[in-house]
């Protein structure tokens, strides 16, 4: 299991054993970030599992597809190149060393 090191709203970080096979929004929410709201429950159809990603394992990402990067586009919190839908993240070993940080919902 790759560890992920996770900062929820109130600014406090705590690292995580992220499940491989499962969403990295399925590992938050096995985790207990109830910050992390993830109403649509992972079909890419709202953005309230937004996450800023960072760390050593960004890079490793899969790259969004067109329907993750218009949901994000239209969020007043986007930022290019860190914004990514936790739902649409899938967890492997490479993501040892991801660092994300839960996003507030508008």
């Amino acid at each position: 299991m790759p560890r992920v090191t996770v900062t929820d709203l109130s600014g406090e970080s705590r690292a995580i054993d992220a499940e491989v096979g499962l969403s990295l929004m399925e590992s938050l929410r096995e985790n207990d970030f109830d910050d992390l709201a993830a109403i649509c429950g992972g079909c890419c159809s709202c953005c309230t599992c937004h996450v800023y990603v960072g760390g050593d394992a960004a890079d490793k990402l899969d790259p969004m597809d067109d329907d993750e990067q218009m949901l994000l586009e239209d969020s007043p919190h986007y930022q290019q190149g860190e914004s990514r839908l936790s739902c649409q993240i899938e967890v492997t070993d490479d993501l040892e060393g991801l660092q994300v940080t839960i996003v507030a919902e508008e």
